[in-house]
């Protein structure tokens, strides 16, 4: 075999996945290094995709041409958008997924991709020559050549479990831990820390009382998560389930405390603050007598289940006698118990925003061992790690996206702005233009430049066009279309609205929330041959230009303060000051701008401890 490769990407997790096939699709002779082929894209916690701002993560992944969307939608056991009560930029797919089917979908992908090779192995060291990474080198001691290397261990590098006071090396339940990796790159001067992550029991559903608990059924419209014109949903859709914990429960968790890694002094990395274990929510949450659970199916046959909510690191028999508190869980029984990892990350301030090291020419990292946490996050920074490491090969531009253009570019710009203290999970409340950011319109903003690239293929470039030509005829027509009052106002006091007192134009009453266009359809019939006419994703079409019409004001003002901030990120200040010797910024703001060297005055301007002042000073400079 000849082992030499444009790319090599390490870890065959969410984000190393989509990292192989954004740079095989892109021309670039790729290998993918896993240990465990039968393991690929493993949903290592919860068997479900998306969530809150999550969701748009996906959508943006399928938007620029990647896989989890088309997966998530082949596999999914149960369908749902959160958020429904709140405004459009809010609203978040999520699916539940058969975890089996899963893993054989992206394999059947990723096997049947040109230009993609897949290797089962264990990458023990990178090679290094003259500051660019030049390969690996492996377990079976052979090795690897690449212009391009790809990071995703995810939390296999010095991997540590926990379950009471027992430890064991480990990257997950029944895997190995990978070493010496981790050694191999921080010799090179790139830093390295500790994270902690958990996961809950998984429960032999046989056992349950579902007649005790809250079923939470899924939806049955339109909605999916890829913009291709694929099936929706092809498995039979399963319900969950909600109960609560209650005090008997938090009195035996409370007794235990002593027992539990995460209080005896037994781990000592950071934990994730907005996924905490049921331990941590009983100490930090001491006044609440209850938290609620959520049990999930992992697939359409299986026996299995997942309890959200129940993350725990204590010992086996605290965390069953605790579930038994819970009368639905009386008889419990499960497969096997929570438990807490800690892994090696390394920091990611360390990177570019297109995700290559800042120390080693050529290698890029995503995914968890950047500090984050969740598939989604991880599948994100792997579409772009892998298209640059694919562009590195020709020597073309760098291909990064901006705050204003997706929740992947507020998340990589997080990152090395403003580095990791705790595993890093999106909100909608990171990203300050979260109306330009809707899960409804990621292919609007992403894939015509994924297309520019050769990522995005053309039978997705058409679907987009399509979709524009299809929502600009419908807002068109809306701004020209004259209304009379009698022809409506019978029809609108029937809708419960105001009746007109003059004629206006149909987007007007458009903009009434309680009118929406397939109701205005209804009693105009002018209109209705338009929406009609649309016939392939007319749902999905009609859906995006009512969002469009009813918030253009608010998407318009955004737009306009994006365009300002833009204007700062087109001054590039990289190398162009010594901050060590400015005197005129402070000396936090020094120390900082040295640590991250922004590209840009927008960047700076988000490192934490760099003030107003300090902007203006690097903007006087930046003139002379």
């Amino acid at each position: 075999m000849d082992f030499k490769y444009d790319v090599i990407v390490v870890g065959g997790g969410h984000a190393g996945c989509e990292a192989a096939a954004a740079a095989a699709n892109m021309g670039a002779k790729t290998c993918l290094i896993t240990m465990d082929m039968n393991k690929i894209a493993q949903m290592s916690c919860n068997p479900a995709v998306g969530g809150i701002a999550k969701g748009q993560i996906v959508r943006e992944i399928d938007a620029l041409g990647g896989f989890m969307g088309l997966v998530t939608d082949e596999c999914a056991i149960q369908f749902r958008m959160l958020n429904r009560s709140k405004g459009p930029a809010m609203w978040s797919p999520r699916a539940q997924c058969d975890r089996g089917k899963y893993i054989w979908t992206w394999r059947s992908i990723l096997e049947n991709t040109p230009n993609l090779h897949i290797w089962q192995d264990q990458v023990r060291n990178i090679i290094v020559e003259n500051g660019e990474v030049t390969g690996v080198k492996t377990c079976w001691n052979v090795t690897l050549s690449a212009k391009s290397v790809v990071i995703t261990a995810g939390t296999f590098l010095n991997g540590l479990m926990h379950v009471g006071h027992n430890q064991w090396p480990g990257g997950r339940t029944a895997e190995p831990a990978v070493y010496d990796l981790t050694e191999s790159i921080t010799q090179y001067g790139i830093n390295s820390a500790r994270m902690k992550t958990g996961t809950p029991v998984r429960i032999d559903g046989r056992s349950i009382h579902y007649d005790e608990m809250e079923t939470q059924d899924g939806e049955c419209d339109f909605h999916k998560f890829s913009y291709m014109n694929t099936p929706q949903r092809t498995l039979k859709q399963l319900p969950c389930w909600t109960t609560n914990t209650n005090e008997e429960v938090h009195k035996i968790l409370q007794e235990s405390l002593p027992d539990s890694p995460l209080f005896n002094g037994q781990i000592k990395s950071i934990g994730p603050r907005y996924c905490p274990s049921i331990e941590t929510k009983i100490v930090t949450f001491p006044d609440k007598d209850h938290h609620p659970l959520f049990l999930e199916p992992e697939g359409e046959t299986t026996q299995e289940l997942y309890l959200n909510g129940f993350s725990s690191s204590l010992p086996m028999d605290v965390q069953i006698k605790a579930l038994k508190k819970i009368p639905a869980f009386r008889d419990i029984v499960i497969y096997r118990p929570g438990y807490a990892i800690e892994y090696d990350f390394f920091d990611p301030t360390q990177l570019n925003h297109s995700l290559e090291s800042k120390v080693i020419k050529n290698l890029f990292f995503a995914g968890q061992v950047n500090g984050t946490t969740g598939y989604e996050e991880a599948g994100g920074q792997g579409m772009i790690a892998g298209i640059n490491a694919a562009i590195k090969v020709g020597g073309g531009e760098s291909f990064v996206l901006g705050r204003d253009e997706a929740y992947i570019g507020v998340l990589i710009d997080d990152l090395v702005t403003k580095g990791v203290d705790e595993p890093y999970r999106m909100f909608t409340s990171r990203a300050e233009y979260r109306i330009l950011l809707r899960q409804d319109d990621a292919d609007v903003r992403l894939t015509g430049r994924s297309h520019e690239i050769g990522l995005a293929k053309q039978d997705r470039y058409d679907l987009l066009c399509n979709k524009k030509e299809n929502i600009e005829k419908i807002i068109d027509f809306a701004k020209n279309y004259s209304i009379k009052a009698d022809q409506v106002n019978a029809a609108l006091e029937n809708l419960g609205t105001t009746p007109l007192r003059q004629g206006c134009k149909l987007i007007d009453l458009i903009n009434r929330p309680q009118l929406n266009l397939n109701s205005i359809a209804d009693i105009i019939p002018e209109f209705k041959n338009i929406l009609d006419n649309i016939t392939d994703r007319h749902d999905e079409i009609i859906e995006a230009a009512e969002i469009r019409i009813k918030y253009a004001g608010y998407i318009d003002r955004e737009k306009q303060i994006a365009d300002k901030i833009e204007r700062l990120e087109n001054i590039k200040i990289r190398g162009k000051f010594d901050y060590a010797n400015l005197k005129a910024i402070s000396t936090e703001a020094r120390q900082k701008l040295i640590k991250i060297d922004p590209e840009t005055i927008a960047q700076a301007s988000r490192i934490p401890g760099v003030s107003p002042s300090d902007i203006n000073v690097l903007l006087v400079l930046s003139r002379k």
